[in-house]
């Protein structure tokens, strides 16, 4: 029987705040979720949604409140997982006199490299994130995303089994952001498992083999990408060649948004139902049909629905709370006027 890669165990986690009186705020509730060995994991959510708190968690960097975790079998707090895994936070901080190269040799001393494979897998890792260049620069003159890349070479420099990534895209330009789904890609074609949070649903979407929201400190919901976008809307796309870029009126009239691309090929959204009588139309109007599909349901969809009935509640509690203090004002003036409410 396959070990799980992690398996959260109703972990959970809760602050006090305030000055004079303390009171206790939950910033993780009861946290239940299974990542396979070799998955590509996406933990979705908002800011303060809890995500960087369940990485903490995991990482032994603040303590639960209660609940616990197995990460590669094996209790989260021993300290033989600490060899396995790699991690990069959300706002990495480096000693910035060190160079690229000064750090990550660091960083391998710490991780138990041998000295003679050392220098040839930093360099390794260097090429990896595309630093090979400005290996003997100073971190201070780095820019966030060569920090960013830096902070991913330092995550991998090991060999980890399990790679922790919070906000991997963060201050990453469209290159960046390219070349860090291409190494995320790699981990998983090497067999290892990635576990990474983000709010940037396109990229989601292009590399997870699951993803899980999170909203409040609370999951929404889990499941595989292909199985949440598999879902269609009840309307269809039609792409097709107009002649003398226009629409023709009968199919506007179905219900049809139309837009043109390049040259006179039109993308047309009507609803499912109408189709027949939209390939009607363009075989009378003499257009060549290109392609017609159904419309799928896209992560960004699933993922609003999931915060919808946090976004619901939230209106609900605030005119409760409303209700409440019109309530106890009018309770406040009738006892003013000596009148019971």
């Amino acid at each position: 029987m396959a070990i799980a890669a992690i398996e959260i165990l109703d972990l959970e986690k809760s602050y006090l705040v305030g000055f004079w009186r303390k009171r206790p705020k939950l910033a993780l509730r009861p946290l239940r979720l299974t990542i396979e060995e070799g998955e590509v994991f996406g933990f979705l959510g908002p800011n303060g949604a809890g995500k960087t708190t369940t990485l903490k968690l995991l990482m032994g960097l603040v303590f639960p409140t209660a609940g616990t975790a197995r990460i590669l079998g094996m209790d989260m707090d021993d300290p033989r997982v600490k060899a396995q895994i790699g991690f990069l936070p959300e706002q990495p901080y480096f000693y910035d006199h060190l160079t690229a190269r000064e750090l990550l040799n660091y960083y391998g001393q710490l991780s138990g490299i041998p000295s003679k494979e050392r220098s040839a897998r930093v360099e390794q890792m260097l090429a990896r994130v595309g630093l090979s260049d400005s290996a003997g620069i100073q971190l201070r003159k780095f820019s966030k995303g060569m920090l960013q890349r830096v902070g991913l070479a330092q995550a991998i420099l090991h060999d980890p089994k399990l790679v922790f990534l919070d906000e991997p895209m963060s201050g990453l330009d469209p290159m960046g952001r390219r070349e860090v789904r291409d190494l995320i890609q790699q981990l998983r074609q090497e067999g290892k498992t990635v576990f990474f949070s983000t709010h940037i649903l396109s990229d989601a979407e292009s590399l997870c083999d699951r993803v899980a929201v999170i909203h409040q400190g609370e999951l929404r919901g889990v499941g595989k990408v292909a199985e949440l976008t598999s879902g269609t809307q009840g309307k269809v796309e039609i792409v097709f060649y107009a002649n003398a870029q226009q629409v023709p009126t009968a199919l506007t009239a179905l219900g049809a948004e139309s837009r043109f691309g390049g040259g006179n090929m039109v993308n047309s959204v009507l609803p499912e139902a109408q189709q027949d009588a939209a390939l009607d139309v363009l075989r009378r109007e003499h257009m060549k049909l290109i392609s017609l599909t159904p419309v799928r349901r896209s992560l960004e969809e699933y993922y609003i629905q999931q915060l919808r009935p946090a976004e619901n509640e939230e209106i609900r509690n605030q005119e409760s709370h409303k209700q409440e203090n019109q309530k106890n004002e009018l309770r406040e003036e009738a006892s003013r006027k000596g009148v019971g409410v």
